[in-house]
């Protein structure tokens, strides 16, 4: 590259004014996108849209997976105890559904896909984020034909297992796709795009559903899980035409004129060589970090380690998958019958994408804390709103009344939308944008196997919790977002507008991560002022 290097963390002289005050770090308006050139082009709007749609396999898989174990005919024929449960007026409303190898068939996708993404991190550090995407798609298509032809239960946990590897390897490689392709500037939006994939994924599901449960014959259910082969078809034709991203191209074989026609090509302007430099900056020091899964755990990346942990962690203690798979068996247990309970799941949904887009369009002005916060305290008081509802009108036996019923239902629409402009796309966004590009595939794969590991936890024991403390439930999931509000207030900075090969300033910054980054920049000067002393002649 040319011997001109960028300035100082190639903020230029706005960049001098980014400041931190108590827990926040911003990064002003005016720095957006760290000195980089360039516009949101037809071309990246184009591979983000089809990378982005891998989001419908992870969404539709969470919306079918609750609609069928709330279909009558899908019980009967698999999983009969529950189906007599529903029929016994002696069985607690709350215990209805509480069947072991129902949850089994629920969560075994989860532990699948944990396995299958620390796989992918391999595969897309080597082979690239596209390699990743057309495994997870064939993956998913092959998942889905068991799934349709399903005709015992080994069948059914076979087809939740494919989809579980499928999803493994696209929920790994995509966000991390559309974070290398964004400009920094639309970063959070383009990103965002993957929620928004994933909402449009449950909402499809979900009226399906709806719509199949009407065959009389019963056998809706072979529609809804069989159709999941549509969306990883999409993915899986539309990945084989997708370039790769200007870091991995320069990652893989040092190719920085190709790279940069890329860049060209993205971001609608010949003036990238800022972005370039940085690009191959962290590509030497990529290609010079061997273990990448070691190398995350090394102090200077204390920070990113919290981080990816603590966000998907965090993310499924909200209580939202127990929304998007258990929602209309929930509907279900408060009284309302089969077709209204599916409908209801439909409407959670429509508010869940509407927000969604919203997230997309305040992200990058109004930053991720504050979208972290808002929809925080949002989340909240809804969970409260539902247990003291439940705890107050909904009895072990016997209905709920109707107005409260959809009582409920308006303030999960309220949960959902707070989710779905919050911590939903900021799960995914946040991560890997942090992590630079030694250790973000390693990052990512961290996220997605957390996320993996907590809904399969949530999944299998949320029934049997329900049924043994009841609405408590509910206070129990608000207590865990209270935690995990107050731990984004006092230790993640603001990360707007600033590119990703710039983002260790944010540490650096921090009222309480400068003390272990600052510390490890110090001893590694030491060292460098040593070997110089050493290298001086006598």
């Amino acid at each position: 590259m040319g011997s001109n290097g960028p300035d100082y963390l190639g903020l230029g002289e706005e960049g001098k004014g980014v400041m931190a005050i108590g827990a926040f770090v911003e990064v002003p308006g005016g720095a957006g996108g760290g000195g980089y050139s360039g516009r949101v082009t037809p071309f990246v709007v184009l591979t983000c849209v089809v990378a982005g749609s891998g989001g419908i396999l992870f969404g539709y898989d969470l919306g079918i997976s609750g609609g069928v174990t709330s279909m009558d005919s899908f019980l009967k024929r698999f999983f009969p105890e529950v189906y007599r449960h529903k029929q016994d007026s002696k069985v607690s409303n709350y215990c209805q559904f509480n069947s072991e190898l129902l949850t089994v068939f629920t969560s075994s996708l989860y532990i699948a896909g944990l396995v299958a993404t620390l796989i992918a991190s391999s595969v897309t550090r080597r082979f690239g984020r596209r390699a990743s995407m057309l495994i997870g798609g064939t993956v998913f298509i092959a998942g889905s034909v068991f799934g349709g032809a399903a005709v015992n239960v080994p069948m059914l946990l076979l087809n939740r297992i494919l989809l579980g590897i499928g999803l493994g390897f696209t929920n790994q490689s995509i966000p991390l796709y559309l974070s290398e392709m964004a400009p920094p500037q639309y970063r959070g939006a383009i990103n965002n795009g993957f929620e928004l994939s994933i909402s449009i994924g449950i909402l499809i599901a979900n009226i399906l559903n709806y719509c199949v449960v009407k065959i009389t014959a019963g056998w809706g259910w072979r529609i809804s899980l069989s159709m999941a082969a549509v969306p990883a078809l999409f993915l899986t034709i539309g990945a084989i035409f997708l370039p790769e991203t200007p870091s991995f191209i320069i990652q893989r074989d040092g190719n920085t004129d190709k790279a940069r026609a890329l860049l060209q090509k993205l971001r609608g302007t010949t003036s990238v060589h800022n972005e370039l430099d940085d690009l191959v900056s962290a590509s030497n020091l990529s290609r010079a970090t061997r273990y990448p899964f070691r190398n995350i755990f090394k102090r200077k990346y204390r920070p990113q380690l919290a981080m990816v942990l603590l966000i998907p962690f965090f993310n499924q203690l909200t209580g939202i998958n127990v929304i998007n798979f258990y929602a209309p068996v929930m509907f279900r247990t408060i009284g309302l019958k089969e077709s209204a309970s599916l409908l209801s799941s439909v409407v959670t949904r429509l508010c869940a994408t509407f927000a969604n887009i919203v997230a997309m369009m305040v992200v990058d002005r109004f930053g991720r804390r504050k979208l972290f916060l808002v929809g925080g305290i949002q989340m909240i008081l809804s969970q409260v709103a539902v247990g003291a509802i439940l705890a107050a009108k909904f009895k072990d036996y016997g209905l709920m009344d109707k107005e409260y019923a959809y009582l409920v239902l308006t303030t999960m629409c309220v949960f959902v939308a707070g989710f779905a402009w919050s911590w939903g796309p900021l799960t995914f966004l946040v991560p890997t944008e942090i992590c630079p590009l030694e250790i973000r595939s390693a990052g990512q794969s961290i996220v997605v196997a957390v996320v993996f590991l907590m809904t399969f936890v949530i999944s299998q024991t949320f029934l049997a919790v329900l049924c043994h403390i009841k609405s408590g439930t509910f206070f129990v999931f608000a207590a865990w977002i209270c935690v995990m509000t107050l731990l984004i207030y006092m230790f993640l900075p603001e990360t707007k507008k600033l590119p990703m090969e710039q983002m260790e300033q944010v540490w650096r910054s921090h009222w309480f991560w400068k003390r272990i980054v600052g510390e490890v920049e110090d001893k590694e000067e030491e060292k460098e002022q040593q070997a110089g002393k050493i290298a001086l002649p006598s």
